[in-house]
C-alpha cells in the first residue's frame, strides 16, 4: 500500500481507552501512515497519557484546543492537517477496532469507492456488543431519514469509522462543531455523486458509565442538520 493514510482521531477524556488503541494501530496497521490526535479540552490525566505516547511514536501530529469545542470541529480542524491521499476518522475509545481498517481501505485503493463507511449492522465475523435499544431505533430514523432524503440505501449513516478520498472530503465547506458533522458530511457528499461503499466492521459500544458521550439532545441536532443541508 503505497498511499499515505491519515488516521485522524478526535479525543476528549479517553484515559482509560487512548494508548490501548494508539498501540494497537502501531500493531495492526502496517501501512504508510500518519496519526494526528486532535485534544478537544481533555483533563490532565488524558494530555499526560497523550504527551507519553508523543513520546513513545505512537503521534505523528498533536493539535491541542484550548476547551471542548465538539467532535465536529475536532475533526474540521484534523482534515485540514491531514495530508494523506487517504483520510480515516477513528474514534478514540476503542468501540471501533483498528483490525478493520486495511478492508475500510480497500475499496478506496481498488477505484470502487470515494468514501467508505463502516458499518455496525452489516455481517462481520467478530460479533458485537448488544446494548441500548433505543439508539438502535434513534440509528434506524436517522438513516431512515438520510435514505429518504439522499435516495442512498445507507444502512449506518451515523457510524462514527468512516474513510475518504482526501480530494473528497477536503473539498466540502464543512460547518458543524458537534456530531452533527455526521450527517453534514454524508448529505453534502451526497449531493456531489460521489461513490459511496460499505464494509461491515465489528463494535464495541460502552455505557455512559463507561464513557460513552452521545445524548438525546444529539438525535434532534442531527436531524436538523439532515433538513439544513439537504433541503436549505
Amino acid at each position: 500500500m503505497d498511499n499515505m493514510i491519515s488516521i485522524i482521531i478526535p479525543c476528549f477524556n479517553e484515559k482509560i481507552f487512548l494508548e490501548k488503541l494508539l498501540k494497537k494501530i502501531d500493531q495492526v496497521c502496517k501501512f504508510q501512515k500518519e496519526i494526528i490526535l486532535i485534544d478537544d479540552g481533555s483533563d490532565s490525566q488524558t494530555k499526560e497519557i497523550i504527551k507519553n505516547c508523543q513520546n513513545n511514536n505512537l503521534l505523528n501530529e498533536v493539535i491541542t484546543l484550548d476547551k471542548n469545542y465538539g467532535k465536529g470541529y475536532a475533526l474540521r480542524k484534523g482534515i485540514e492537517k491531514a495530508k494523506g491521499e487517504i483520510l480515516v476518522f477513528q474514534d478514540s475509545d476503542l468501540e471501533y477496532d483498528p483490525d478493520d481498517m486495511k478492508k475500510l481501505i480497500e475499496p478506496i485503493l481498488d477505484n470502487k469507492a470515494d468514501v467508505v463507511y463502516g458499518s455496525r449492522f452489516i455481517s462481520n465475523d467478530k460479533g458485537q456488543r448488544i446494548l441500548y435499544y433505543w439508539h438502535r431505533v434513534a440509528n434506524f430514523i436517522l438513516t431512515t431519514i438520510t435514505n429518504i432524503l439522499t435516495n442512498i440505501n445507507f444502512s449506518d449513516m451515523e457510524t462514527g469509522y468512516k474513510v475518504f478520498k482526501a480530494s473528497v472530503i477536503k473539498d466540502l465547506d464543512l460547518k458543524e462543531d458537534s456530531f452533527g458533522i455526521e450527517p453534514e458530511i454524508t448529505v453534502k457528499l451526497a449531493r456531489k455523486k460521489v461513490k459511496f461503499y460499505e464494509v461491515g466492521v465489528s463494535y464495541n459500544g460502552r455505557t455512559y458509565q463507561e464513557g460513552k458521550k452521545i445524548m438525546l439532545k444529539d438525535f434532534f441536532i442531527a436531524i436538523y442538520c439532515l433538513i439544513k443541508y439537504r433541503i436549505f
